[in-house]
């Protein structure tokens, strides 16, 4: 994903509203979790623009450090998030309920390729076993590591920076874990999005005609979607076997992208995605390419209520999940 954005010390939260209801929840589920990097703080929010959670708090970081994560996953349990801190070189998982960083790896805002150190991590999945799966950019490699802080797998070879997959990739920034077991990495060198197999054999390796490629996610068909982190940017859906099926991308006005970073499908087919440095996380309908409904005052990032500052990473939260 992105890098350079200012890190941010904890502050006081913003007034919640209530939960939404099911009936009110819309297209996000529950909410859509939005990490705010610079604002350096994570939200969840609903499709009536309520914040439902939100983290830091008081007490929740370890004493002497910050946040500024720029990717957030609900794990499967339910219970925690999975936030890499890409500012500060660690991955944090994060307690819902209590607001609480709960455990970490790497160190903090240290870089190293050694056991237990990263370099600009990126991506930091929950996988089902507990277990966290990271695109470790500037050491060209993907780490599954689990919670005793093990690297139990690994793909790429640190060091060896070549888009040779499976052996080596070219400065990796996403890494998408798939229904089969499998990966879909995302590399910046050479503008790849790379398909591993759950024995990590490569199914498919291709160019997408995007600048900057970003966290490529995998639709219901066996498409990519993956956006081009530039100004102006854009989002394309492409074929395995590289073909263009679709692409937004507008070259002026309110629908330009600016350097986005992140985007996911939505059970109603539309698609979200977080515009970092037009300040704002929207959602395109790509039968209409339009925008259906945004979060976020384009172009004026800011804290207060309905505003955000270069924000960096999506998902959904579904309906059932406890918040508090």
């Amino acid at each position: 994903m992105s890098a350079g954005a200012p890190a941010s010390s904890t502050a006081p939260p913003s007034s919640t509203a209530p939960p939404a209801s099911p009936q009110s929840a819309g297209r996000f589920g529950l909410g859509l979790l939005i990490a705010d990097r610079g604002n350096g703080r994570l939200l969840v929010v609903d499709s009536a623009k309520r914040i439902l959670w939100q983290f830091p708090r008081a007490g929740s970081l370890p004493i002497g450090q910050r946040f500024s994560a720029d990717d957030a996953f609900l794990a499967s349990d339910g219970r925690t998030i999975v936030a890499n801190d890409e500012a500060h070189q660690v991955i944090d998982r994060i307690d819902i309920a209590s607001g609480k960083v709960i455990w970490q790896y790497g160190h903090y805002d240290a870089v190293g390729s050694a056991v237990g150190f990263l370099h600009t991590p990126d991506d930091a999945y929950p996988l089902a076993n507990g277990d966290i799966v990271v695109a470790d950019i500037r050491n060209c490699r993907i780490l599954e590591v689990n919670l005793a802080k093990q690297i139990v797998r690994h793909w790429g070879t640190s060091g060896s920076c070549r888009g040779q997959p499976p052996s080596s990739f070219d400065n990796p920034n996403g890494d998408t874990p798939l229904a089969d077991g499998g990966l879909l990495i995302t590399e910046i060198g050479g503008s790849r999005v790379v398909r591993l197999g759950p024995t990590g054999k490569v199914v498919f390796d291709i160019h997408v005609p995007v600048r900057y490629p970003s966290d490529a996610q995998l639709d219901a068909k066996g498409n990519v979607l993956v956006v081009d982190y530039s100004s102006p940017g854009a989002i394309l859906k492409v074929s395995p076997t590289g073909r263009v099926l679709w692409r937004y991308g507008p070259l002026t006005g309110p629908g330009r992208l600016d350097h986005p970073s992140l985007a996911i499908m939505l059970p109603d087919g539309t698609i979200a995605l977080n515009d970092d440095f037009r300040s704002r996380v929207i959602v395109i309908d790509p039968r209409t390419n339009r925008i259906v409904w945004q979060y976020g005052t384009t172009d004026r990032g800011g804290r207060s209520a309905g505003r955000l500052f270069l924000p960096d990473g999506v998902d959904l939260i579904p309906l059932g999940t406890q918040l508090n």
